[in-house]
């Protein structure tokens, strides 16, 4: 085992390499150009939610039920936070490229590649680099709910640390993605074309093939929009985090193979086929992972707590034929409502489509046939207060009865958030600008202010 003074020994050099990547990523113009487009685009987006929040919030004032469908997450949070994956996709990898193609493009990459670092360590700094770059990014979001906040609305934390979760993994993966891209190209525009192509062509995958059955479904996976939108629903899935976790790992191991210079194109190309190798082995691991959490505080994905008890104890294999067409809206809203519940709900789950056509198989398009324990019973509904007790009949289970106060509460707000336009468009942009000046100011400065820091920090 290494020494405590070993340890320190090599940490210190990568703390030095890593205080330089942060400088590197803060010295460019694309980071705070960045922060200042985010600024109009995240405000407006944030303004417009809180205004249709308000107008739904009325109505929800009058009527209980109507305030049951109002949830922030839904009304605030995902539409402001989806200005942010919007300039995320858009935007980020010309801030996350410079990390790398700055160095290439101005020799200083074979500098360091002299210093006795590995290529493990060096982009492993320059994805962490990236990551607070995304941090930085993020700020603007974050004072949106803040605002939010302060004119009296509601966060419930589980909900909304997931959705932040879940546009980080996003972030990091774009960065990464960035990162392989630098490594490959010799300029930097070129890598933010084939940056570009895997974001933009994960929009093209989730326009043509989301929502269909087979393979098809799971090529669908591969769309970053697909895997960002789990947690924008509230669900916490341990197999979607772990896939977007091995995507990001392989793409950092691609760009520690094509950022070391001097390296034989062949060799490259060996390691790079071995890490394309591993990733797909990885990702293909997380596919059958079926654990996930709703984090929603109205369990929106989740059926009445006590069904979803009784639910658990029934450990038969429950089988599903359903007789309708993937693009049929009916099987939207009864995976929705029905089959994606009971698969997290039951042990065992087995969801089959017949593959029908309207038109097709007669007087049994738009069935569906539940199997359970050798006995079978067919309805046509996609609501679970009509299936939940077909299945207790089909398992001869006592339904479960309701418990009472567990409605969701909803929470209308009728407020306008009109002023915080001044803190996007005027307060918050003066702010990066006064930031940005500081992080370029001359050596000199810096200098002149380091005894007083020196002193402050032994006081």
């Amino acid at each position: 085992m290494r020494s405590p003074e070993i340890n320190r020994g090599l940490a210190a050099p990568f703390a030095r390499l890593l205080a330089k990547e942060l400088r590197g990523i803060v010295g460019g113009r694309a980071l705070w150009i960045m922060l200042l487009l985010a600024c109009p685009l995240i405000g407006y987006s944030f303004v417009q939610a809180v205004a249709l929040y308000a107008e739904s919030s009325v109505a929800g004032q009058q009527s209980p039920t109507l305030a049951g469908s109002l949830s922030p997450l839904d009304g605030v949070l995902v539409p402001t936070l989806g200005s942010l994956y919007v300039a995320v996709t858009l935007l980020f990898p010309f801030v996350a490229i410079r990390a790398l193609s700055h160095e290439k493009e101005t020799g200083a990459l074979i500098l360091l590649a002299q210093l006795p670092f590995r290529s493990l360590t060096l982009i492993l700094a320059k994805t962490m680099a990236v990551l607070a770059a995304w941090v930085l990014v993020s700020l603007p979001a974050v004072s949106a709910l803040a605002v939010w906040m302060m004119l009296g609305g509601h966060l419930y934390p589980p909900e909304t640390l997931n959705l932040l979760l879940g546009h980080a993994l996003y972030g990091l993966l774009v960065g990464t993605i960035a990162l392989f891209s630098a490594s490959i190209c010799e300029s930097a525009a070129t890598a933010a074309i084939v940056t570009l192509a895997f974001t933009i062509g994960s929009w093209v995958l989730d326009f043509t093939i989301a929502g269909h059955p087979g393979v098809l479904a799971s090529v669908a996976r591969l769309s970053l929009t697909q895997a960002l939108r789990t947690f924008e629903q509230g669900l916490f899935s341990a197999g979607v985090a772990l896939g977007m976790a091995a995507v990001i790992c392989g793409f950092t191991a691609l760009a520690c193979v094509w950022a070391r210079p001097g390296v034989p194109t062949r060799i490259r190309l060996a390691r790079s086929a071995a890490c394309v190798l591993a990733t797909t082995i990885a990702f293909a691991a997380t596919l059958p992972i079926g654990l996930s959490l709703d984090l929603t505080e109205d369990q929106r994905n989740s059926f009445p707590p006590a069904d979803q008890r009784l639910l658990a104890t029934l450990s038969a294999p429950l089988n599903i034929s359903v007789h309708l067409a993937p693009e049929d809206p009916r099987y939207a809203d009864l995976r929705r409502n029905v089959l994606a519940k009971l698969e997290r709900a039951m042990p065992r789950v087995n969801v089959q489509l017949a593959g029908a056509r309207p038109g097709e198989g007669g007087d049994r398009y738009g069935e569906v046939e539940y199997t359970y324990d050798g006995r079978s019973d067919v309805s046509r509904s996609t609501s679970h207060r009509e299936i939940l007790p077909l299945l207790y009949g089909l398992a001869k289970v006592q339904p479960a009865g309701a418990v009472p106060g567990a409605d969701y509460p909803g929470y209308p707000l009728v407020a306008t958030a009109d002023v915080a336009l001044f803190w996007f468009l005027g307060g918050l942009p003066l702010l990066i600008v006064i930031a940005w000046l500081w992080s370029r100011r001359p050596p000199a400065i810096r200098f002149a202010f380091a005894p007083m820091e020196a002193k402050h920090e032994a006081g």
